[in-house]
């Protein structure tokens, strides 16, 4: 295959296509129902042409015979009043009629078909045109309704991640994210104010211990609870300095909670 030929057959190819997007199948139709209308106005003047020249073909069979018949009378009027020269002369007229009608006979006959066959070509086209101007209307409202869907499709596809609704969608997981931030703030917040609240509560109790220790401690030695002896010869006695480091030692263990 020559280069210009699939150079010739690529830019056809692409005008059909170009054509093709650019129909209109409500435009088309329209178009469509109108050449035919076109047509049939053209083949009813055909067929009326077709009539008319049937008729003087007609018309001019009928003479001729009619005239043939004139001239062969003619002769017989001739040839009884003796004069046979003009007698051969009328039925060489008869005869040139007579041969005259019967070509245009046939070509009668054969116009005859031509007729009927534009006839039967003008019914059916008469017919389709009808049919198509009932379909017509149908196909024009299946067409927009084929649009339509074609437009809706087009629409749901073009929704992606730049569209509106993928906008919405994010900015509708941002405000869940912030909503569950706030709400892990806040949870946060308040087990770090309990456990200042228990830190104090505890601290509290600790304080009232020592307290409690000091007032005891004021009291002297012998305000300090000991257990128990089973004799007097078994006491010892307590000195202050030994109570002020156990004293020291456990306000220390307490600084240290």
């Amino acid at each position: 295959m020559g280069f210009f030929d699939r150079l010739s057959r690529l830019v056809r190819a692409n005008a059909n296509a170009a054509v093709s997007s650019m129909e209109d199948p409500a435009k088309i139709l329209d178009q469509s129902v109108a050449d035919m209308q076109a047509d049939l106005v053209k083949l009813r003047q055909a067929v009326a042409l077709a009539i008319a020249g049937q008729k003087r073909l007609r018309n001019q069979a009928e003479e001729a015979q009619s005239k043939s018949k004139t001239w062969y009378q003619r002769a017989e009027l001739a040839l009884k009043d003796g004069q046979e020269d003009l007698a051969r002369e009328a039925l060489t007229r008869r005869k040139t009629y007579e041969e005259t009608a019967t070509s245009l006979t046939a070509q009668v006959q054969a116009q005859d078909g031509q007729v009927e066959t534009l006839k039967k070509s003008l019914v059916a086209l008469e017919g389709k045109i009808a049919q198509a101007k009932t379909k017509k209307d149908m196909l024009k409202a299946r067409a927009e309704a084929a649009k339509a869907q074609q437009q809706l499709q087009s629409a749901v596809g073009n929704i992606g991640t730049d569209s509106a609704m993928a906008a919405f969608e994010r900015m509708e997981d941002k405000v869940e994210s912030m909503e569950a931030t706030g709400q892990a703030a806040a949870e946060l917040a308040g087990a770090d104010l309990e456990s200042q609240f228990a830190a104090l509560e505890s601290g509290s109790d600790v304080d009232d211990d020592l307290a409690s220790l000091r007032q005891k401690l004021k009291g002297g030695p012998e305000a300090v609870a000991l257990p128990a002896a089973e004799s007097s010869s078994d006491v010892k006695p307590v000195k202050v300095e030994e109570v002020d480091a156990d004293l020291e030692s456990l306000k220390r263990s307490i600084d240290k909670l």
